[in-house]
């Protein structure tokens, strides 16, 4: 249930006591029991998961990730930096990026990082400014899918991956530089909550390593199922069951790679979302509410703090602490500051009464959330702060300051 929070009211006004609003909060117990199911649902395998760093960029957050085994899926310099720093180093990293500069594979490659290709033509602008790494993974996109395949999405529409002719061109040419050990990967579901779609991308994946080793005559180390592992943004829609995709997916394995002597092979996944994404809260207070055509709350966080409801319309369920239990018998559009007309957080929500002063809880902000910031009017982006397991708070990252926001400018 979306009312059922990790602090009370009262718990909050200590909390903002020493750190005012608005801020993200993240449960450090929760995040942590989280990881280990997704590790216990594939003990059977030979797993690894790869924390998407882009969906929480922040230290505190990969070390403990990194405790429970993860590695971390990184896509920029700033996120191989920030998982070196945090002491993710060599094979626990897969470099998994678009549009590339050279620089960044070379960080990625001094790293000793899975280099995960995007495009036939890396592999030539690899070889050419780069040291070729003995490891390469290429990103696969299968285009229009056949009927009766459930992966859902366009994949054909997607910027990402290689078509199924170009992976076979690709791995000729990483082995002619120098290639001897291969994995392949895809991404193609996005906030998917059926448990069917993740085995479905398995059962695609294990098919086209079978052909591809038969028809390149090279054994594949890994396959990378991606992520996008879904997150019950709604009070009725219900979590992704972690134990059925693993069970799903390891009956796939018997079938297609075991029973076709491919094993071992490894089952990597990227997923950032699912793991920390239902674990973190946006605390805001209220400060203004205004009745014209519509009713409105004003609150002191904005699109700034949390972009997804303004930018694609995304649900995030909102509760006011204390008032979690009173009837949802007002609708309010609950909006920030920002000069934008879509810096709402609700639209036509229903909700229990609001009055200044009130603090609204914005759910599932643990992911994409502080990560997708920006300073549009000058906005200074949050503190983020850590519920730890005995229940104290620490500050994982400050907030921003004028300084902070001027530091790059030039006023003489």
């Amino acid at each position: 249930m979306k009312n059922q929070l990790p602090f009370t009211k009262e718990d909050l006004e200590t909390i903002i006591e020493k750190h005012p609003t608005p801020f993200h909060i993240y449960d450090e117990t929760a995040i942590r029991k989280n990881a280990r199911r997704l590790n216990a649902a594939f003990a059977w395998a030979d797993f690894q998961e790869y924390f998407a760093v882009k969906a929480t960029p922040t230290p505190r957050i990969l070390q403990i990730l990194k405790e429970e085994g993860f590695g971390a899926d990184a896509s920029s310099m700033a996120e191989l930096v920030l998982a070196e720093r945090c002491g993710i180093l060599g094979e626990k990293i897969m470099f998994t990026s678009n549009n590339t500069p050279a620089y960044e594979f070379d960080k990625a490659i001094e790293l000793g990082a899975i280099i995960n290709l995007d495009d036939i033509t890396h592999v030539p602008f690899l070889a050419e400014h780069c040291s070729f790494p003995e490891l390469i993974c290429f990103r696969y996109n299968p285009g229009p899918l056949r009927d009766g395949n459930a992966i859902i999405g366009k994949p054909e529409e997607a910027k990402y991956g290689l078509t199924r002719e170009q992976l076979v061109d690709a791995y000729r040419m990483a082995k002619e530089r120098g290639a001897t050990r291969f994995g392949l990967h895809t991404m193609v579901i996005s906030n998917e909550l059926d448990a069917t779609y993740f085995v479905e991308t398995a059962k695609m994946l294990f098919t086209l390593v079978a052909e591809l080793s038969a028809e390149l005559g090279i054994r594949f180390e890994f396959v990378n199922l991606g992520g996008g592992i879904g997150v019950p943004m709604k009070p009725e829609e219900e979590e992704v069951n972690l134990e059925t995709i693993g069970e799903g997916v390891r009956e796939a394995y018997e079938s297609h790679i075991a029973a076709k002597g491919l094993d071992p092979l490894a089952i990597f996944m990227e997923c950032g979302r699912v793991i920390t994404g239902p674990y973190g809260y946006l605390i805001s207070r209220v400060i203004h509410e205004k009745n014209i055509y519509k009713n409105y709350i004003g609150v002191d966080a904005s699109m700034a703090n949390l972009m997804r409801p303004g930018m694609y319309g995304a649900y995030h369920h909102l509760s006011v602490a204390g008032k979690e239990d009173q009837p949802n018998d007002m609708q309010y559009d609950v909006a920030g500051s920002l000069c934008e007309n879509n810096d709402k957080f609700t639209i036509d929500r229903p909700l229990p009464k609001i009055d200044i002063g009130d603090l609204v809880v914005i759910h599932d902000t643990g992911a994409h959330g502080h990560s997708m910031g920006f300073n549009y009017n000058g906005k200074l982006r949050s503190a983020e702060l850590l519920l730890k397991e005995d229940g104290s708070v620490e500050l994982i990252r400050r907030a921003e300051t004028l300084d902070d926001l001027f530091a790059t400018l030039d006023f003489s």
